[in-house]
């Protein structure tokens, strides 16, 4: 048997397809906990008796904590390692979501959904660099894709969970679906148990033969460090001057990038009945028409995710942000049109974004070097949360004031600029290993 040159070159192992689910599920609790306090703001409202204020306060306060979390999940996650801060969103998640479950004030609710949401901030640059380090090349663009889709999965999970347990836990049901992502954050960090240090991030800080033990422990005792390839050891950069050096221009593509790929899908998503209605969808129209979008969201992201070894990064880019800005722009010229047509644009714009959205958690993991990666995923969290917040709180104000036609358009303006940012600057990774498509060379 014939030993590959490089760990980047072996087949898909048990161990790999572990790390994606103990990583995955971090996309999925992100999924689960924005989504699930939409299902608990009614009878939430009532019980705590919030204003408007407090109501819109709440509801953007695991955006919020995103923000702060992504910063310093990255920053944690490059100085501390990747296993030690890969329990940390779990453990938060636990106790965050237990003590809303005895929550009696207003503020108390904001602040406790603040440290959830700086759990899942925190989540994003530590699973996704623990898995791209360990990932064969083959590999690693599918399987950072697929988080995504666990997101997705994990919101309809709250949909579903959360409906049932208001159906049958009674006036104060609200507290336990509140709680109920403890549950989930149990079984996360149950999983992770076992999760080994990245022998990347351990041959960063000179750590060689801890490194040269968890490559032997993953994939055989004929591995060593040779099979491991690596940029050579950059300058130690510190949060603050990463954007100015060689990698300040990666940088701003993968921000702005993400944060134009996330703006109209965080406010369509929150907003589906609502924009459905503006565009005269009502009844059976309206119910069918959300229920499809979420499907579609799902199905544009399975697609891109097999399709993004074959097509390519960049090209995938470019074509996801094209087609889905022209639906969008479609939506604003036809927003009288009849319901099946604004079914069909709506539906192709949630099928093309998928590209966009798979590629907000390869792009900059692939990027960058082991000593930044986490923080350079962290950065573009945090960024991107914040047009997510912006977005979502402007769309019912861009409704009443603008209208439904000048809004989708404002949408498919936002989606151009990305277009325009990836044309510019999105590099093509798909056949490089991380040395390769880390380097500025």
């Amino acid at each position: 048997m014939t030993i590959p040159r490089s760990v980047e070159d072996v087949p898909l192992n048990s161990f790999h397809k572990l790390l994606t689910i103990r990583s995955g599920g971090g996309s999925f609790v992100d999924g689960y906990v924005l989504s699930i306090i939409g299902v608990a703001m009614l009878q939430m409202t009532t019980g705590l008796n919030l204003s408007e204020f407090w109501q819109g306060l709440i509801a953007a306060s695991a955006l919020i904590g995103i923000f702060c979390g992504g910063f310093l999940g990255g920053w944690l996650t490059d100085r501390l390692g990747r296993k030690k801060v890969f329990f940390v969103g779990p453990t938060l998640f636990i106790l965050g979501s237990l003590a809303q479950y005895w929550v009696e004030s207003a503020a108390a609710l904001f602040l406790l959904r603040f440290l959830i949401g700086m759990a899942v901030g925190i989540e994003y640059p530590v699973a996704t660099s623990l898995l791209v380090e360990f990932l064969p090349k083959k590999y690693r663009g599918p399987r950072l894709a697929t988080l995504t889709i666990l997101w997705f999965a994990g919101a309809a999970l709250a949909y579903v969970a959360g409906d049932f347990i208001l159906r049958v836990g009674g006036e104060e049901a609200w507290r336990l679906v509140l709680a109920s992502p403890a549950v989930i954050g149990a079984i996360l960090f149950a999983l992770r148990m076992g999760t080994p240090e990245s022998p990347r991030w351990l041959l960063s800080k000179g750590r060689a033969a801890e490194a040269e033990s968890i490559i032997k422990q993953v994939y055989g005792n004929d591995f060593s460090l040779k099979n491991l390839p690596e940029q050579a050891e950059v300058k130690k950069l510190s949060v603050w001057n990463l954007l100015h050096s060689g990698y300040g221009k990666r940088m701003l593509f993968v921000t702005v990038f993400w944060t134009c790929s996330i703006i109209p899908v965080f406010a369509v998503y929150a907003f589906a009945p609502k924009v459905l209605q503006a565009l005269n969808l009502k009844g059976d129209w309206a119910s069918f028409g959300s229920v499809a979008i979420t499907f579609l969201f799902v199905v544009g992201c399975i697609i891109a995710t097999r399709l993004i070894n074959t097509v390519g990064r960049r090209s995938m880019l470019v074509h996801s942000f094209l087609w889905s800005g022209l639906a969008l722009l479609g939506l604003g010229a036809f927003h009288t049109g009849s319901e099946v047509l604004i079914l069909f644009l709506f539906g192709a714009y949630a099928l093309f974004i998928g590209g966009a959205q798979v590629l907000q958690l390869v792009y900059p993991n692939e990027l960058f070097p082991t000593e930044i990666r986490a923080f350079a995923v962290g950065v573009g969290t945090s960024l991107s949360r914040i047009g997510a917040a912006v977005g979502t709180y402007l769309v019912p104000i861009s409704l009443e004031t603008l209208g439904i036609a000048q809004t989708m358009v404002a949408a498919a303006v936002v989606t151009f600029i990305g277009l325009l940012v990836a044309w510019a600057l999105a590099p093509e990774t798909r056949s490089l290993n991380l040395q390769q498509a880390a380097s500025l060379a």
